[in-house]
């Protein structure tokens, strides 16, 4: 029997947020599975279904892996991944047949993937930086009567607006990065002249402009190419000699972020094209703004012998800042495939073979707690809109105290469930499923920062000993039991040190004494 034939889907997104789409594995049911969609989110643009069943990540068959490892491989993607996927009644037949699914990868129904719902290559937005000369932008607007939108028109040849890719009809979606479709043609006249010399423009042709309506799709820069922009960030790729890369990373005073300094002359770093005062924002595709110095440096040195930085100069980052553009728009559109490092340094130091296991001073703790009368004697605390949550207000000689627990542990796993990725609410209701007894796994938070940056997965395997086999089986919080109680606390940063709004905590004390969940009930999802 002729295999099923997978939807390529690779969807996007921007730091700090998920795709939309909950990764779940549940009793009775094969294969990992996508739920909880997010209205407008990437995976429902991109036309992921409920129910639908991931086969390949990135290229990686993942049908045989455990779920946690599926979940690794999505995140671990950085700002975009790709899905091979099958909808949920031709995952049943093959199965059912005996499909060999790891074979179904060149029988894709598409003869091109999909980015969050756009057939790539794709009918794309544009942005279009423009810098006005002693004859002004080079066009000039129109709008008509019973159509929706504003227009260019009188599009000069050799003007401004035509260096910079302005074509005659695009429909201007965007000025300076706020969005203007719902005004009037004098109020984007006054936007364009009240912006001085310099303007960014999110712009639509008419086949990008019904495509984009065609699938309900706003469009916005996640959605534009960055082609036509006359300055660029620049990607240095480089292989480490003996004595490095031959660069320093520095924090400026009153500058944030992190920036290039004191490059060797003859060194990897100046081959590759790096300038004084470049600004860092990403390291091989993952994007650096939100780390702090010592989480950038471990992120470079992990890579082993060569590494790929994505950096700005002022002037280009002063452009991107103006449209409101993250500078990955342009590594996306770049990289398409892995960079290609340059072979010629006779140098390089070889790549370690393999990540080293926690040391010392830097393992997780695997606490297992037998409630008292008193409760489980530790609060449980988290930020809102983040994930993590952390210990606070261990009772002294409680049984939170007597298992091991500290303030400001970091809770890595509850009853062998992952919960790096989970909410407070879906914690606490973790928490309080588990009955009696609640095995932790926590990492003070040093070591938790240690082991992230050298890209350490927490596991119990990384102490010294397995869990006992009385460890309970675990116990899986779903969606609409979700509840929250408690007081306020603010954990500490964990990447970033920034002013974050704080989410309620819950005291293990009040937890509910519900028995955990039968063998029958469990599932698991992850939030991605």
């Amino acid at each position: 029997m002729a295999g099923p034939k997978p939807r390529i889907i690779t969807l996007t997104k921007r730091e700090g947020q998920g795709y939309g789409f909950y990764l779940r594995v549940e009793h009775g049911e094969e294969g990992h599975l996508i739920r909880a969609l997010e209205m407008g989110g990437a995976a429902e643009l991109a036309g992921l279904k409920d129910g639908d069943r991931i086969v390949r990540v990135n290229g990686t068959f993942v049908d045989i892996l455990e779920h946690s490892q599926v979940a690794d491989l999505v995140r671990k993607s950085g700002m975009s991944v790709t899905l091979h996927v099958l909808g949920e009644e031709a995952y049943k037949t093959a199965k059912a047949n005996g499909v060999n699914l790891a074979d179904t990868q060149s029988q894709s129904g598409q003869s091109q993937p999909t980015m969050n719902g756009v057939s790539a290559p794709a009918a794309k937005a544009k942005l279009c930086y423009l810098q006005k000369s002693s004859s002004g932008f080079g066009f000039s607007l129109k709008s008509t009567k019973g159509t929706k939108g504003i227009f260019m028109t009188e599009v000069m040849s050799g003007g401004e607006a035509d260096q910079a890719g302005v074509k005659l009809d695009d429909r201007i979606v965007e000025i300076n990065s706020e969005n203007v479709e719902s005004l009037s043609h004098d109020q984007i006249v006054q936007k364009v002249k009240a912006t001085g010399d310099k303007v960014m423009l999110l712009l639509v042709d008419e086949d990008a402009d019904r495509f984009f309506k065609g699938k309900g799709i706003r469009p916005s820069t996640a959605y534009a190419t960055v082609k036509h922009l006359p300055h660029k960030p620049r990607i240095a790729d480089m292989t480490k000699r003996a004595d490095g890369y031959g660069f320093i990373l520095k924090e400026v005073p009153k500058h944030a972020g992190h920036y290039i300094g004191e490059i060797d002359k003859g060194s990897p770093a100046e081959r590759a094209g790096l300038k004084n005062m470049d600004r860092l924002v990403a390291v091989n595709g993952q994007e650096t703004d939100n780390c702090r110095h010592e989480q950038v440096v471990e992120k470079i040195s992990q890579q082993g012998n060569k590494c790929s930085l994505l950096v700005l100069d002022a002037e280009t980052e002063k452009m991107y800042k103006l449209g409101g553009v993250s500078p990955l728009l342009y590594w996306e559109e770049m990289r398409g495939s892995p960079p290609s490092y340059p072979e010629h340094e006779a140098e390089a130091t070889p790549a370690p073979a393999a990540l080293a296991p926690a040391d010392g001073d830097h393992k997780p703790k695997l606490c297992r707690l037998e409630k008292a009368a008193a409760g489980f004697g530790f609060h449980l605390n988290g930020i809102q809109g983040l994930h993590g949550q952390y210990i606070k207000e261990v009772v002294k000689d409680g049984a939170a105290d007597r298992a091991g627990l500290e303030d400001d542990d970091i809770v890595v796993e509850v009853n062998g469930v992952n919960v790096e990725m989970s909410t407070h609410e879906e914690v606490v209701n973790l928490v309080r499923k588990s009955g009696d007894t609640l095995v932790l796994l926590v990492a003070e938070r040093t070591a938790y920062d240690h082991l992230k940056a050298r890209g350490i997965a927490i596991t119990p395997q990384l102490l010294d000993k397995e869990p006992s086999a009385d460890v309970p089986a675990p116990a899986y919080a779903q969606e609409d039991e979700r509840k929250d109680t408690g007081s306020d606390n603010e954990r500490p940063a964990t990447p970033p040190a920034q002013t974050r709004s704080r989410s309620s905590s819950s005291s293990s004390s009040s937890s509910s004494s519900s028995s955990a969940s039968s063998a029958s009930d469990v599932s698991e999802d992850v939030k991605l």
